[in-house]
């Protein structure tokens, strides 16, 4: 036990460097950020463990834990359960993120596959939100009713900024993040990343005279396909382990090289920003990753703030895999977060209200 714990410790304080190396020159990182979870689970039990056993030795994981604060932080909110989200305060600012995964739903009935996106568009709506960023978003130039995306929000959402990073059919079908805005959008633009899609902002008024700038982006994915799932299967029942294995490495050792090249894209366009900026969307990375940390600098989480728990944003795969985002600049003041689970994508929907305090208010 004392190996193990020894073992344990070691391996969470090269996960105290994750912040550090950047994956595009140092990949491991990337891997030794998924581990980091159970690596702080572990440290717990073995803290416990030794409580018991031998006071003395628990020292070692109570000061490890203490030097990987930053990382044990990011991992837990520690706020009790919220309550449903419910009606704005007076001048907040609610704003939903959700990766709708191309309105494809989670089921294979085809007749249900039809409601999706009406499905999804009432899930917003609901929620009254001023502000909507979706990613994986797509829509058909055309008089097919049943294809025109932006319909579905046009009415509640006047404005709106679309990043069409991928295109077909000469430009009639087009996906990728969107912005929908109920207040005037100002400015817009596109940072286009190396491989495929970007980073797309837009400057809005709101409340009538506080311009802001919101970003959301959809960072590189590992783009696993049904084999890759059938892979991490075999790995699961240990069948095939090596193959299987090697193959998943395959696909992930890139995308963390490919993500630590768009953070440092998107870090440098969040300095520069001309006015208090909200960053939302799919990550891919979890909060112990460089893609995170150096993304969100200092910048504050809304699940941090007021979340509870791991807080899952993405259903497959394991349980500690929060990817989704709301990071506000630090003049804002998250007064309520949640998630929410439709069932209707592989990703739930985040939803936050905030509020910008300006230099005319004194700081809470």
């Amino acid at each position: 036990m004392v190996i193990l714990t020894i073992l344990v410790a070691i391996a969470f304080l090269h996960v105290c460097l994750v912040p550090y190396l950047n994956p595009k020159h140092f990949w491991w990182v990337g891997f030794a950020g998924l581990a980091a979870p159970y690596l702080v689970l572990l440290l717990a039990f073995a803290t416990l463990f030794w409580l018991v056993m031998r006071p003395i030795i628990a020292l070692l994981p109570i000061l490890v834990l203490g030097v990987g604060y930053k990382q044990v932080r990011v991992f837990i909110a520690l706020h009790q359960s919220p309550p449903p989200i419910t009606e704005k305060l007076p001048h907040s600012l609610r704003l939903v993120t959700w990766n709708i995964q191309s309105f494809n739903g989670l089921t294979q009935n085809r007749a249900i596959k039809k409601l999706i996106r009406t499905d999804v568009a009432e899930s917003i709506l609901k929620l009254q939100p001023d502000i909507v960023c979706l990613q994986e978003f797509n829509h058909v130039y055309s008089s097919v009713k049943e294809t025109d995306n932006i319909a579905l929000f046009a009415a509640e959402y006047p404005f709106h900024f679309f990043s069409k990073d991928y295109s077909r059919n000469n430009g009639k079908y087009v996906s990728g993040c969107i912005i929908f805005s109920k207040f005037p959008i100002v400015s817009t633009g596109k940072i286009p990343y190396p491989k495929a899609e970007s980073l797309i902002y837009a400057d809005v008024i709101v409340h009538k005279n506080d311009t802001i700038r919101v970003f959301t982006t959809h960072l590189q994915s590992f783009k696993f396909k049904k084999n890759d799932y059938e892979n991490i299967e075999k790995i699961k029942e240990q069948e095939q382990t090596l193959a299987a294995s090697l193959n998943i490495f395959n696909k992930m050792k890139p995308a963390f090289t490919r993500r630590g090249i768009q953070a440092d894209l998107v870090h440098t366009a969040l300095q520069q920003a001309p006015h208090p900026a909200v960053i939302c969307g799919d990550f891919n990375d979890v909060p112990n990753s460089y893609t995170y940390f150096k993304i969100r600098g200092r910048f504050k989480d809304a699940f941090i703030e007021k979340g509870s728990g791991i807080g899952r944003t993405f259903v497959s795969l394991a349980p500690t895999l929060r990817i989704d985002y709301i990071l506000t600049h630090p003049q804002f003041t998250v007064q309520q977060f949640d998630m929410v689970d439709e069932g209707l994508s592989d990703h739930v929907l985040l939803v936050a209200d905030m509020q910008l305090r300006t230099s005319q208010q004194p700081k809470k």
